[in-house]
């Protein structure tokens, strides 16, 4: 019962094991003493309103908060700050699960989002956004066409529907938009949902294609990113290994979040990067790059049974996201008076900086691990002194 004064009432079984938990994810002794003591306050009241642990929702936590506050207590706990409870209770067995209601959309979209994943290897920020725009499409289908919502779909009400999706957004999002179609179409065809294929009659979006010039951080601006990390704070040493990951190796975001300790290779001096699709490759592990991650390692990462290199510093210890990294970049151009960009931006700036030494762009392409060329001939625009050798003059007109 340690941290609760009074009996815990229905909690009093699980005191002690949430309490240990807690202190496994990286909490402070007195954030669990808190914690404690609204969890003894719930408990009770589960027991005043004869409600058994097993069925503990968030709907009963939002009652039990209203009650407090109708009993004007001093002090009332957030719904949010019983989550972690609701968890720990959830990977003990203790909650049973609820049964969601199913219907056709909801059926459907559980299936594609298996197909997404497993199928195609899809990452689960890409599945999300997906999902989200397949559950728009299919739920406005269903409240026109009701259960034959799919089986009489025409490349019209596709139309119809990108129409309506890209009318106030960039050229840039709007072939997001038809790309994620195109995949729900392919996976009701494939899964014999729909007897015409009608993705290739989606049309595409106008717009130039490769127009932009990809632009980076100059190698002096990249220096002084990693110059501002405070190597003398755990946040310093953790975001200068992130930032060399990037800057050094070229690693997505995503790569940085799912690297594992098993990825690296310190006898080899190699380390296993995990791209997009499930691909992985071995790339070499600089000097400097893995004194960054040794120290990192050794001197900031809590002892945790977690397989992700990185976590996060401030409890819940748990490996960090992939929108972490691009967060860490923008903190670092804030700290060296620079424009904020994003981390994929230094893959740029890689990228530029390889050809200026003389790197070919077959070269880029393996450090980048990009699956075509094409994807690397864009950078070939920014070698412009290469390309003012080999520009031929324009033709004086004759009179």
């Amino acid at each position: 019962m340690s941290g609760t004064r009074r009996v815990p009432g229905g909690m009093a079984p699980y005191v002690e094991g949430f309490a240990a938990w807690l202190t496994e994810l990286g909490y402070t002794p007195g954030t669990i003493r808190n914690g404690l003591k609204a969890v003894g306050q719930l408990g009770r009241w589960l027991e005043s309103e004869r409600i058994e642990v097993s069925g503990l929702r968030e709907s009963s936590i939002e009652q039990f908060v209203r009650s407090l506050h109708a009993s004007r207590h001093r002090r009332v706990p957030s719904v949010r700050s019983f989550r972690p409870l609701l968890e720990y209770l959830r990977t003990q067995g203790v909650l049973t699960r609820e049964i969601p209601m199913t219907n056709p959309v909801g059926d459907l979209l559980a299936n594609y989002r298996g197909w997404l994943i497993k199928d195609r290897g899809l990452a689960a920020a890409t599945v999300l956004r997906y999902e989200n725009l397949a559950r728009r499409f299919l739920e406005e289908r269903y409240d026109v066409a009701g259960s034959r919502f799919v089986a009489d779909l025409k490349g019209v009400d596709v139309v119809a529907f990108l129409v309506g999706e890209t009318t106030r957004v960039s050229v840039g999002t709007a072939k997001g938009r038809v790309a994620e179609v195109r995949s729900l179409l392919r996976f009701l065809y494939v899964r014999g949902l729909t007897t015409t294929p009608l993705a290739p009659a989606v049309p595409p979006v106008a717009g130039w294609r490769d127009t932009a010039i990809p632009r980076g951080p100059a190698a002096t601006e990249v220096e002084a990113l990693l110059a501002g990390c405070d190597r003398s704070e755990p946040a310093g040493i953790r975001d200068f290994a992130i930032l060399m990951l990037v800057a050094r190796l070229g690693l997505r975001s995503i790569e940085v979040a799912r690297l594992e300790l098993g990825d690296i290779d310190w006898r080899a001096g190699e380390i296993v990067v995990r791209g997009k699709a499930g691909r992985q490759d071995r790339l070499p592990l600089p000097v400097d790059v893995g004194e960054a991650l040794s120290a990192y390692l050794r001197e900031v990462r809590p002892s945790r049974p977690i397989r992700q290199v990185f976590l996060a510093l401030k409890a819940p210890t748990r490996a960090i996201r992939a929108d972490l990294v691009s967060d860490v970049t923008r903190r670092a151009c804030a700290r060296a008076g620079l424009s904020r960009v994003g981390a994929h931006r230094l893959r740029h700036g890689l990228a530029t900086e390889m050809l200026r030494r003389g790197a070919t762009l077959v070269e880029v392409s393996q450090v980048l691990r990009h699956r075509d060329l094409a994807t690397t001939a864009i950078y070939a625009k920014v070698e412009l002194p290469t390309l003012r050798r080999v520009a031929q003059p324009w033709p004086r007109v004759g009179r």
